[in-house]
């Protein structure tokens, strides 16, 4: 490779990082958009807290479990050893000739944050903390590279007769945040007053334009997440990408305002913001192998599958604050599955690997999940008290509020000594002060 074409890909591939990098960002403003107000500053928190233990975890041992070498080819485990080994031969990357270890081991790395980020919003209003923050640790430390070495490390669904495809993470990133999320709510509970005497009670988030600029930053984010998952700056193959990811997303957010229509009448905005999310989870495992109708029909698809999946959450007693478990999960697995139907590796041997992908790495996530959640919910707990709750995370788990009240009894504003002011003075009169 020349030196040239590697300074290319190796820029592009920092530029993907910048984008996924900001996607944090996406899913803080959308998370705190659709919580109450009193639950602004925990949602930030979590948010801020996630990119950082998310990527100390990776680096002191999380990316050489999922990238653990040659020697571990077709297998189910495998570790290379603690921290960020520089492969022999400099600087370039073992696993991606053309752009340096680095590079490859920070656009892994914002990857991994993702999954534990998509958990937060679903268990949004009534979690601990501490109990997050040990989650948040584990999944993305252990969870996240084992079900990522399976595909993008060389295991065992790499090596099936037809090996599993995954482009850029509808599985490995997405639905693995969605099972992580599912088994939280399962053991957490529904937030008080959400389902009363057998009625469901909408909860509705405090800032809809919050909600909508997180979604805009996130299809922006898109970009170096689809984009960059092509490994290299191929003007082609990244155009062809950006494109189809485009169009999926637009597609969803028409799917997800129809089938709103069709259910309640109206046109509600919450259902056109995540059926955007909806189709770009759903084009992310195969961004690189569809079409223009392809794409535009795996994003109608899932804009609807996010209403439908919002309903049905709620019927089951599953409160999901942000409808993580509809985007994440529902369309994750929808987006897989939908490489063996559409596009280049369309056909019943490609679909049955995807059935096997899907069923392996949901299956692994959910019981390490719910493992977690378990021990943590037996030994400290993982859910706020009642009173915390209905007053709000913000001032019990933080001790401040998002939006103080400068009305409210003991707020008081130091304001400076009023100061001799000298105004200009009036012809044939003494200058004046006030």
């Amino acid at each position: 490779m020349s030196t040239d074409l590697f300074v290319i890909n190796n820029v592009w591939m920092m530029v993907s990082i910048f984008l996924v990098f900001i996607m944090h960002l996406g899913f803080a403003t959308l998370e705190s958009g659709l919580a109450r107000s009193k639950n602004t500053v925990n949602i930030l928190f979590k948010n801020s807290m996630i990119p950082p233990i998310g990527l100390l975890a990776y680096a002191l041992w999380g990316f050489s479990l999922m990238y653990p070498g040659a020697d571990f080819a077709g297998k189910l485990f495998g570790f290379a050893g603690f921290g960020i080994p520089l492969p022999e031969g400099g600087e370039t990357s073992a696993y991606n000739a053309g752009y340096t270890f680095w590079t490859d081991f920070l656009f892994q790395g914002m990857f991994a944050a993702t999954a534990a980020t998509i958990v937060s919003g679903a268990v949004a209003e009534r979690i601990k903390v501490s109990s997050f923050m040990i989650f948040s640790l584990l999944f993305v430390g252990i969870c996240y590279p084992v079900v990522g070495m399976w595909k993008w490390g060389g295991g065992f669904l790499n090596t099936l007769a037809t090996p599993f495809y995954d482009f850029a993470g509808s599985t490995i990133v997405h639905s693995v945040g969605g099972w992580g999320a599912l088994a939280g709510i399962l053991l957490l509970g529904p937030r008080i007053g959400k389902f009363v005497n057998g009625k469901i009670k909408p909860i509705p988030g405090h800032s809809i334009p919050l909600a909508t600029i997180g979604v805009f930053i996130l299809w922006l984010g898109w970009f170096g997440f689809n984009g960059g998952s092509v490994l290299s700056a191929a003007p082609g193959a990244v155009s062809r990408v950006l494109v189809m990811t485009s169009l999926a997303a637009a597609a969803g957010a028409v799917g997800g305002c129809f089938m709103s229509y069709i259910m309640f009448k109206t046109g509600d905005l919450t259902m056109v913001l995540n059926g955007i999310l909806a189709g770009l989870v759903g084009i992310t495992a195969g961004a690189d192998q569809m079409g223009v109708v392809d794409s535009v029909l795996i994003g109608l698809i899932s804009g609807a599958i996010v209403v439908l999946g919002v309903v049905m959450f709620d019927k089951l007693r599953l409160d999901d604050p942000v409808g993580a478990l509809s985007v994440h999960l529902l369309c994750g697995v929808w987006g897989t599955l939908a490489v063996g139907i559409f596009g280049k590796l369309a056909g019943p041997a490609q679909l049955l690997s995807q059935l096997v992908g899907v069923g392996a790495v949901g299956g692994f996530s959910f019981v390490f999940a719910l493992a977690v959640w378990f021990v943590l919910k037996v030994t400290m707990g993982i859910r706020v008290s009642e009173q915390e709750e209905v007053e709000g995370l913000d001032i019990h788990e933080h001790k401040m509020h998002a939006y103080p009240d400068i009305n409210a009894p003991g707020y008081e504003i130091s304001m400076p000594e009023k100061e001799e002011v000298l105004v200009a003075p009036v012809p044939g009169r003494a200058p004046v002060t006030a």
